[in-house]
């Protein structure tokens, strides 16, 4: 009796099989549930920001600006020293690609300055949304951080140039503007502004407050956004120490200014327009650098 030949049934329904497991269509069509539409529509990534490198901040500002901002650094007499003063210490930091600062510090007979300039380029690990939009949200937050006072009726009617009497007063039960002297004395913001931030002009025993274009404030005309924060603070026994912390924003590179006086001798006031003013000079300068 002679054994019935089946390998030819087994090879098509092995061939079925495989052409079922495959999802191909007979006619070379796309996968069984695929939409042939989806090729080619990946939703492009965000733009990457205009800076892709950063600075060295300790040669970005010059010894004339140094000279003014640090007015001690002329009093020192070792050539070698000054040198020194001049160039600055790097700050301390992990990835220079990213973030990098400088600072320096001078003393003289009349006052110690603090000078610390912050680059911080912003980079964005989310396709959809872009460098420039990553770094807005962080200068928000840095802004926000630095409780800017919100303007009182009376001072935008006084900023658009409507008639005011005198300076405007500090909201009832409102803590003063921190551009003010916490004991009462004349804040330097109302002196002449031809007075020395070394303090040697005598403070006012009057009390008053800082006039409304020195206090807290957005800046116009300074990169993409910037704000500028003014306060004073001290540590018992010891002078009053200004800082003026001047921050801006240029696509996606955030830089910070941080420029603090503290006099040798108590009762002194660091002059808060020509602090202001020189602060706000070397941010010009940086935002013009980088623009280059």
């Amino acid at each position: 009796m002679q054994r019935k030949a089946c390998a030819p049934g087994i090879a098509v329904l092995l061939a079925a099989v495989l052409a079922g497991c495959t999802g191909g269509s007979a006619d070379g069509g796309p996968p069984d549930g695929s939409n042939a539409d989806d090729t080619g529509t990946a939703s492009p990534a965000a733009e990457p920001g205009r800076y892709r490198t950063l600075p060295d901040p300790c040669a970005e500002v010059g010894e004339s600006t140094l000279d003014e901002l640090l007015p001690g650094i002329r009093q020192i007499s070792d050539e070698k020293q000054r040198e020194t003063a001049y160039e600055g210490e790097p700050t301390t930091t992990f990835d220079t690609d990213r973030k990098v600062g400088c600072r320096w510090k001078v003393d003289s007979a009349a006052a110690t300055d603090h000078l610390l300039i912050n680059f911080e380029r912003v980079v964005s690990y989310d396709n959809a949304v872009s460098d420039d939009s990553q770094a807005e949200q962080l200068f928000a937050e840095q802004e926000a951080s630095a409780h800017l006072p919100v303007p009182t009726a009376t001072e935008t009617a006084a900023t658009a140039g409507a008639p005011a009497s005198g300076s405007p007063a500090p909201p009832g039960g409102s803590p003063s503007p921190s551009g003010s002297s916490p004991s009462g004395s004349s804040p330097s913001g109302s002196s002449s502004s031809g007075s020395s931030p070394s303090g040697s002009s005598s403070p006012s025993a009057a009390p008053s407050v800082t006039p409304t274009e020195l206090q807290p404030r957005v800046l116009e005309d300074l990169g993409d956004e910037a704000f500028l924060d003014d306060g004073l603070s001290s540590s018992g026994s010891t002078a009053e120490q200004r800082t003026v912390t001047v921050a801006f924003r240029t696509s996606n590179v955030i830089v910070t200014i941080e420029y603090a006086e503290q006099p040798t001798t108590v009762g002194v006031v660091p002059d808060s327009k020509e602090m202001q003013d020189r602060a706000q000079k070397l941010a010009s300068q940086l935002a013009d650098s980088l623009g280059e």
